[in-house]
This record gives C-alpha cells, sequence and structure tokens, in this order.
C-alpha cells in the first residue's frame, strides 16, 4: 500500500512558477513510477507527466514540455514537478499517482487527494 500527499499549490500570475511535492508512505517507494495528473472544473482529467522509477525516464504532455519538470528523490520519497511559465490554462487540481511497472500494466495503483493550481491572466 502506498499512501500519497500532495503540496505546493496555489494561487499565482501568469508567467509566474510553482513547485508541487508529492511524498509517498512506504519503503518500497523507488520500485514505482510516478506520474501528475490534472483535472479542471468541467474537464477529465489529464496527464501531465511521468517519471520512472529511477527517475532516468520521464514524459510530458506537449503543452507542458519545456516549462514543466519532473523529479524525483528516492531517499526521501519524494517526487517534485517545477511548473514555469504558467498559463491560465495549466489550473487545475493536480494529483499524483503511483504504479508498479512490473506488473505490466499501465493504470496507476495509487493516487493522492490532489492539489488546487489557479493560475490568474
Amino acid at each position: 500500500q502506498v499512501q500519497l500527499v500532495e503540496s505546493g499549490g496555489g494561487l499565482v500570475q501568469a508567467g509566474g512558477s510553482l513547485r508541487l511535492s508529492c511524498v509517498a508512505s512506504g519503503r518500497t517507494f523507488s520500485r514505482y513510477a510516478m506520474g501528475w495528473f490534472r483535472q479542471a472544473p468541467g474537464k477529465e482529467r489529464e496527464f501531465v507527466a511521468a517519471i520512472s522509477w529511477s527517475g532516468g525516464d520521464t514524459d510530458y504532455r506537449d503543452s507542458v514540455k519545456g516549462r514543466f519538470t519532473l523529479s524525483r528523490d528516492n531517499a526521501k520519497n519524494k517526487v517534485y514537478l517545477q511548473m514555469n511559465s504558467l498559463k491560465p490554462a495549466d489550473t487545475a487540481v493536480y494529483s499524483c499517482a503511483a504504479r508498479d511497472p512490473l506488473r505490466g500494466d499501465p493504470r496507476y495503483d495509487y493516487w493522492g487527494q490532489g492539489t488546487q493550481v489557479t493560475v490568474s491572466s
């Protein structure tokens, strides 16, 4: 079982930056691939970024490439989503998620509660 808690959300002006953090419980954090997703009001949840268990591979949705950077610190059981040049379209609840790549299933097994990011124009 893995529990995930996000932090770092808030209100920021367009062009500003925020860094989201996600801390995981459990001693096997390093085996999990981690992802960030977001959901805006009235819209479906969408993929934002993902990172492999080692941190060696990352993937981003096109609209955030070059602006968002995902990293992890396995010693601290944390992942970080650095978000720069924020746009009003980035406004959403951001959630982190974990999946075990050894299961061979691309779906995420564990989810956090989410943190609100609001970007004003």
